[in-house]
């Protein structure tokens, strides 16, 4: 088994990584990188692998979030990051919607050149501490009174980890909105199939020559899956036997399961280790 899964890592060129509960535990401190993480990272790029860090994260802009990572020790500059607020905004302006906002104040700025007066839509992100009854009943008025509901989702998680244990994540929200409204939200983020389409695209990687590596298996590993990718499921963050035992929409399980981050190597000779599936 481990001689098979040598095999296709041999063929890999670059990698999709995913970061909270992977590359460091969020907190209200800034967050801690997880213990190989940083080191990772450095022998990923020094071994000449294609980077591309694909998150979810909804709570900064992408500038103010490679700060942090910088902070933490990570060599990442702002183009190595795709994450659903462009990305977002990139479907608003193609279709001329015009959003209300319910996400985290810090993540506003990304919507500066977007016109949000009138809006026909409604954009749910990480809203954290924003996530009040007021502000959640205001984004349901607006959908319920429009004739065609447009609900954008950036992203779809359950929860997520930070140092001072697990966080429910936008999708619980999206849940409750999609059930009132009697509608289904468009989810801009992982683990849509468009997302990780434009990941594969900036990290310039055809799907079958490329691995994502996360901590979730259902937006993680299923995403990637989705789009003809191998994924690997770290033991970190939301990991837990448990998780990984969840019904999920795309019975996704993952290509290799890594315990610590020192498990995988410089890559250069694709000598990927873990319990090859």
């Amino acid at each position: 088994m481990a001689e098979r899964g040598r095999g296709w890592a041999r063929a890999v060129r670059g990698l999709l990584l995913d970061v909270s509960g992977v590359l460091y535990d969020s907190g209200a401190d800034g967050g801690v990188p997880i213990a190989g993480s940083v080191e990772a990272v450095r022998r990923i790029k020094a071994s000449g692998l294609k980077l591309q860090l694909c998150t979810n994260e909804t709570q900064a802009t992408r500038e103010s979030f490679v700060r942090k990572l910088r902070a933490l020790g990570f060599d990442i500059a702002v183009a190595q990051v795709t994450a659903p607020a462009p990305a977002a905004c990139h479907l608003l302006r193609e279709r001329g919607l015009r959003p209300h906002l319910l996400v985290h104040d810090d993540l506003v700025p990304e919507f500066a050149e977007i016109d949000k007066t009138n809006p026909n839509c409604v954009v749910l992100g990480d809203a954290a501490e924003n996530f009040t009854y007021a502000n959640l009943n205001e984004a349901f008025r607006l959908l319920i009174g429009m004739e065609k509901p447009v609900l954008i989702s950036l992203g779809k998680g359950r929860y997520y980890k930070e140092t001072d244990g697990l966080k429910l994540d936008v999708g619980a929200y999206m849940k409750a909105l999609e059930y009132a409204c009697d509608i289904q939200a468009e989810v801009v983020g992982k683990p849509s199939k468009r997302f990780f389409e434009s990941a594969l695209a900036e990290l310039g990687v055809p799907p079958e020559q490329a691995i994502m590596i996360g901590d979730d298996i259902v937006n993680d590993v299923g995403g990637a899956q989705q789009c003809g990718m191998r994924a690997l499921q770290v033991r970190t963050g939301k990991f837990s036997l448990q998780v990984r035992a969840e019904k999920n929409d795309f019975e996704a399980f993952p290509s290799v399961s890594l315990y610590l981050w020192k498990q995988l190597p410089g890559a250069s000779d694709g000598s990927w280790q873990g319990a090859v599936r």
